[in-house]
């Protein structure tokens, strides 16, 4: 066998060369949440250094969510046109560089600038690891490969703002961007010497704007893509709201150590992984569609318990912690059952559809994080945002979701 990583079909891979390519198509989808997970501690930080308020350090995460919703939609066609690989030694220089970037830059503005290129660079690994994972995988292991995906992409939220609270506390805020660059340049040697082509060259699509036109009108009349894009877009704007506010809630409003914010967080992310695992071990005899149904409904009580508790005080800090733990570990049904269904119907433009899916889930993310500035009291606006993404998502689900649309042949 090649030393490098084969895109060979699932079957004819060792277990060896298995295990290594899903650990790096993880760490392909994990620099997005490394960007953003990474610097969380520092943000109450950077608050300070550059006498700002809490609403201007938020806007680096929402230039980050808007580029990586946008650049997406670049990365789909380009990499049905010129396979995986060249499109990942593009985003991931620009990766490294702007992150590297952060680091030097004179003020939150240009940092928020450098944030939407950074977000560029991010999303394409996204993007093509989904379409990877589409090329090698048949669609009955999709399930399971995109629950092992998140295994490696939940290792991030987990260690990283663990990590990037000793950072802050042993080099100061400046570090995790510097970190982030390093990540870049050793996935780019990742990319070189470990992975192979996964798209033969005779499956390469023409580029034109009739076929991105055509590709993306495909996508949008699918009733069951779009509902299941959506109903993963709202979830993942919930965990969002979650992640932009948590170093804000937990360590500025109830007093939550540096360090201890870490594992805090970390414990959250966990509840998510150990969600997504129990998914990809689930019998393939459960609909997609029912999973993902009573994921959504998890969330909605998750989340109307939150807004109780921080409207009314019930719990304090252990009520609200509760409340977005089990929000955010219902994520963990919700995104990989959510793609399997939207990518499982486009295995011809799978760089598209992963694309038009992760552009749906983070705009709507983007957007609603930017609302989560307006109050002095940062808990509120978390909760209400939540709550509004979970009731969004659940009518989305009842309203286009179901067994007849989830199983029934795409026409190209």
């Amino acid at each position: 066998m090649d030393s490098h990583v084969t895109a060979s079909p699932s079957h004819s891979l060792t277990r060896w060369h298995r295990l290594e390519l899903l650990v790096l198509l993880g760490l392909l989808q994990a620099t997005a949440p490394i960007s953003i997970d990474l610097y969380l501690p520092a943000m109450p930080e950077m608050e300070r250094v550059f006498h700002v308020d809490a609403a201007a350090i938020q806007v680096t995460m929402v230039t980050f969510l808007a580029g990586f919703a946008l650049g997406q939609l670049l990365y789909g066609p380009l990499t049905d046109r010129f396979g995986r690989k060249p499109p990942l030694y593009f985003c991931l220089g620009l990766f490294a560089v702007s992150s590297a970037a952060c680091a030097i830059a004179p003020s939150v503005g240009m940092i928020a600038f450098l944030r939407l290129f950074q977000a560029i660079g991010a999303c394409g690994g996204s993007v093509i690891s989904r379409a990877i994972v589409r090329d090698i995988f048949p669609h009955e292991e999709l399930r399971r490969v995109f629950s092992m995906l998140i295994l490696v992409l939940g290792v991030s939220p987990v260690l990283a703002p663990l990590f990037g609270s000793y950072l802050l506390l042993w080099f100061g805020w400046k570090a995790a961007f510097i970190t982030q660059g390093i990540l870049g340049a050793l996935l780019l040697a990742g990319l070189h010497f470990r992975l192979h082509e996964s798209l033969p060259v005779v499956e390469q699509r023409a580029l034109s704007w009739n076929s991105v036109i055509s590709g993306y009108t495909r996508l949008l009349r699918d009733r069951t893509f779009l509902g299941a894009s959506f109903v993963c877009g709202f979830g993942a704007a919930g965990a969002f709201a979650y992640i932009s506010s948590a170093p804000f809630v937990f360590m500025s409003l109830y007093h939550v150590p540096t360090a201890e914010f870490g594992w805090l967080f970390g414990s959250v992310a966990a509840g998510m992984v150990a969600a997504s695992q129990i998914n990809g071990r689930m019998s393939h005899h459960i609909p997609l569609w029912k999973v993902l149904r009573v994921a959504n409904l998890v969330q909605l009580v998750a989340a109307a318990w939150l807004m109780v508790s921080v409207l009314g005080g019930i719990g304090g800090m252990l009520g609200v912690y509760m409340g977005v733990f089990v929000y955010v570990a219902a994520q963990g049904f919700v995104f990989p059952n959510g793609s399997a269904i939207a990518m499982m119907r486009h295995a011809d433009i799978a760089g598209t559809a992963s694309a038009l899916l992760g552009t749906n889930q983070f705009l709507i993310a983007s957007a609603t994080t930017a609302m989560l500035g307006f109050m002095s009291d940062p808990a509120i606006p978390m909760a209400a945002v939540i709550l509004g993404c979970a009731v969004a998502s659940n009518l989305l689900n009842y309203l286009t979701l179901g067994t007849k649309l989830e199983t029934a042949p795409q026409s190209a």
